[in-house]
């Protein structure tokens, strides 16, 4: 340190000097001073501060200039001390120091203030006159931080702030200002500053704890996460109120001091909702306030608590009959809102029976996909519809199912063609309708019984004479399978009639069958030839192949060929006749079933008379039904009786065999 004492210096004169500083506080800071033992001064110290006493006048021609060691001591354990060398330089006629206007000065700032903004003026006065009484200023033991804060005018004492200032970093300034006049005399001053505080600050929001992701089946009021908010502001300026926004099933609830719990505030649903984005807001209560926002992100975790559920409430399966085994019906589906696998969906049969037998031996369903299958080929015939049950299972745990009922509905394809009851296609007896030569046109002769076993329109049959010996004569009805003669019965006609009917079904493509119907127009037995001999033309295409096969058959095996045609001739000779004992026997194969319905199915109606006649080779014989038959029509497992007007004895030697049809 260097001081500069003027000669003219009176004794007991004081000198102030600049305070030790200690960076310690109470105790430990600087309690005492010592000034090394000397001639001229000794050294008095006050609270306020520490002064040089001159002791003795100063003799500027003995001693020009000294040197004092001064020792400032704390009061510390170990005690620590710091040492300054004080240089004094005798001057001449400079008596008299500056003075501050006073010894504290204070001032208040806000924060963040503007640059060059003035914070206060010292100031200080010297009794001297011309460079003696000059006054210049400036700081004394100034910290780093303090010195790029502020900054004084050496001429005006005016402090400037020159940097930021910041509450939340230091709220207190403390510092010195020294005053010295143009000879070197100094004086000091306290500045004490407080930086008052600005809502500068917005709040900041800290995630504590999150339960993340949350179960949707919890309770309401069940804590999900600890929220913290802090503001670095004071007062008012760092009071916070917290909030989130409306719509979500959450708040938040107060706990201890700027904590708070997020809880439920009802039923959480992952079907409805499977994501909350909730926003936290927290606002000071600063002026103007501020505030800040913080998004969390809530995944809400699937339960399985949906089973499935199938898009309708039934199914119909519509499959045409023959259908190719494993061949698609139809596909049921099943939605479950749940997650992963607690909406994965299963899908299979109900145990359960189809006409007695189970039911996967009729159906599969696809477990993935419920795409039915038929196992078998169905008929419409044995069954035309039936009902199976398909499970939606999912994969949760416990798994979650429902059910649903497929109808399976069987459509007919025509596959079966005309079945004709009468005439009978079998047998090798053919069959005869005998036709009075009386008979006028529209006459009843026979009827056609045909039935389908298939339905709806694949059984719509009708009739249609497809050969006839006379094509003008006879007509059948379309739908009734009614033969009639379509004109009277003249002399020119041929005794026997051969028609060929075909009966044909309604059904896409059409199936047919067809019959051969032989009539005999005559009014007496004895004009009609041998009976076998109407057969001749159906049995000889039958013969000619039966030829060809006994051709190829000689050529290849004829041993064969000469045993087989020994035995035809065999058998021709052993060939029994057929003797009638006043009856003759209708064959049951001929008539159709429920023949004795006559207004219904049967083939004549009783209204209508026919004579019949038996024949032999001499065509000679008078053999006749005289009696008409107005009665209900013969079952089929009697036999007709009638008498006859000539004996028995003559019928067995006249009598060729044959077979009669009525």
């Amino acid at each position: 340190m260097i001081m500069e004492i003027s000669e003219s210096a009176e004794k007991g004169n004081r000198f102030s000097i600049e305070e030790a500083h200690d960076a310690d506080i109470g105790q430990n800071a600087v309690q005492r001073y010592s000034l090394h033992k000397n001639d001229n001064f000794i050294l008095a110290v006050d609270s306020n501060r520490v002064e040089l006493v001159l002791q003795n006048k100063l003799d500027r021609e003995k001693q020009r200039e000294m040197n004092l060691l001064l020792t400032a001591l704390d009061g510390g354990s170990p005690q620590r001390s710091g040492t300054v060398v004080i240089h004094v330089t005798v001057l001449d006629a400079n008596d008299n120091a500056p003075v501050f206007s006073q010894a504290v000065y204070k001032a208040s700032l806000p924060e963040n203030c503007p640059l060059d903004t003035t914070v206060i003026k010292v100031s200080a006065t010297d009794a001297d006159e011309g460079v003696n009484g000059d006054v210049t200023y400036q700081f004394g033991h100034v910290s780093d931080n303090d010195i790029n804060v502020f900054s004084i005018d050496s001429k005006t004492g005016e402090i400037k702030v020159t940097g930021v200032t910041d509450y939340e970093e230091i709220s207190f300034f403390e510092m010195r200002v020294k005053a010295k006049d143009g000879l070197g005399l100094t004086s000091y001053a306290k500045v004490l500053i407080d930086v008052t505080d600005v809502n500068d600050n917005t709040p900041f929001i800290y995630l504590k704890s999150l339960s993340n992701p949350i179960p949707e089946n919890l309770q309401a009021g069940t804590e999900v996460g600890i929220i913290n908010v802090q503001d670095r502001d004071s007062e008012y300026n760092g009071q916070v109120r917290c909030s989130i926004q409306q719509g979500v099933p959450f708040k938040l609830v107060p706990s201890i001091k700027n904590y708070y719990s997020l809880v439920t505030t009802g039923q959480l649903d992952r079907e409805l909702v499977s994501d909350y984005n909730i926003t936290i807001t927290a606002t000071d209560e600063g002026s103007p306030p501020l505030s800040s926002s913080k998004s969390v992100q809530l995944s809400v975790a699937d339960i399985n608590d949906n089973p499935p559920v199938f898009e309708e409430q039934s199914y119909s399966a519509y499959v045409s009959e023959n259908n190719k085994p494993g061949s698609t019906l139809c596909s049921v589906s099943a939605r479950d809102p749940d997650w992963r696998q607690n909406g994965t969906v299963v899908y299979s049969l109900l145990a359960g029976e189809v006409n007695g037998a189970p039911v996967s031996s009729y159906l599969s369903v696809n477990g993935d996909t419920g795409v039915i299958h038929a196992v078998r080929s169905f008929d419409y015939e044995q069954f035309r519809s039936f009902k199976v049950h398909v499970m939606a299972r999912d994969n949760g745990s416990p798994p979650l199912s429902s059910n649903v009922t497929v109808s399976v509905f069987i459509s007919d394809v025509n596959d079966n063609s005309p079945q004709i009851l009468y005439p009978s296609p079998e047998g090798n007896s053919f069959m005869t309708e005998l036709v009075p030569k009386a008979a006028h046109g529209g006459s009843l002769v026979s009827k056609v019984i045909a039935v389908d076993a298939d339905s709806g329109q694949n059984a719509w049959l009708s009739y249609q004479i497809i050969k006839s010996t006379d094509p003008g004569l006879f007509t059948i009805g379309v739908h009734s399978g009614e033969i009639r003669t379509q004109r009277d019965i003249s002399e020119l006609d041929s005794m026997k009639q051969n028609l060929v009917v075909a009966v044909k079904d309604n059904g896409q493509p059409s199936l047919s069958a067809t019959c051969s119907m032989y009539l005999l127009i005559s009014d007496n037995l004895a004009e009609v030839p041998e009976l076998k001999d109407l057969s001749y033309n159906e049995s000889n295409s039958k013969l000619t192949s039966y030829l060809i096969i006994a051709l190829v058959s000689v050529s290849t095996f004829f041993l064969t060929f000469i045993i087989i045609i020994l035995g035809l001739r065999f058998c021709r000779r052993r060939k029994p006749r057929l003797m009638f004992d006043g009856a003759v026997a209708i064959p049951s194969g001929y008539l159709p079933p429920n023949y004795a319905d006559v207004d219904g199915t049967g083939t004549l109606r009783s209204t209508y008379n026919y004579d019949a006649y038996l024949t032999t080779g001499s065509r000679t014989s008078d053999f006749k039904f005289v009696t008409s038959y107005n009665d209900n029509t013969l079952p089929a497992d009697q036999t007709l009786k009638k008498s006859f007007p000539f004996s028995k004895s003559r019928m067995r030697n006249e009598l060729f065999p044959f077979e009669m049809m009525y």
